[in-house]
């Protein structure tokens, strides 16, 4: 009987920690969350802070690039790499969305483009070494599926916004 006990009591005691989330694995940072968070349903300000965050994340990665090889520097990279894909895969989710919803991002994506064709030298740049190949593999697949995600919708936005000039500027289409 104490055995069934103590076994219910391990359970009781870990079906709480199996619900809290892992936040390690978020690729923003609280504060970088907040940011996002306040930019609300506003396109054009989520979609520069996206290429803000991802700007200082390849800045990261360039800097890690110029440090001594060691297991730590391959390890670090490797985490960076994740962030920088999993962002990337992010800022895509978002512009899906907002392409769904006719928001007009053309402003917003020449900054975009900018940033992916930077991103993608940066990641080219890097030698390849064991420890952090398969992310860097990643990062470059999310990089180049955001490019050709970025050039679609901003040939697109501008056929789009062409044919419906009274629509320009908007965060999401209302019928009316």
């Amino acid at each position: 009987m104490r055995v069934l006990a103590a076994i219910c009591l391990c359970f009781l005691t870990a079906v709480p920690l199996a619900a809290q989330v892992d936040t390690r694995n978020d690729p923003l940072s609280p504060d970088q969350q907040d940011q996002i968070a306040e930019a609300g349903i506003d396109p054009v300000a989520r979609v520069d802070l996206f290429v803000k965050f991802l700007n200082e994340r390849a800045d990261t990665i360039q800097g890690l690039i110029k440090r001594a090889k060691s297991p730590a520097r391959s390890q670090r990279l490797a985490g960076e790499l994740q962030q920088f894909g999993a962002l990337m895969d992010e800022l895509g989710d978002n512009l899906d969305m907002y392409s769904q919803r006719k928001a007009d991002l053309r402003k917003s994506l020449r900054g975009l483009n900018e940033g992916v064709r930077r991103w993608q030298t940066v990641l080219q740049d890097l030698p390849s070494e064991a420890g952090f190949e398969v992310s860097l593999k990643n990062a470059l697949m999310s990089a180049s599926d955001l490019f050709t995600q970025s050039k679609q919708l901003a040939s697109d936005q501008e056929a789009y916004f062409k044919a419906h000039p009274d629509q320009k500027g908007q965060d999401r289409y209302e019928p009316q």
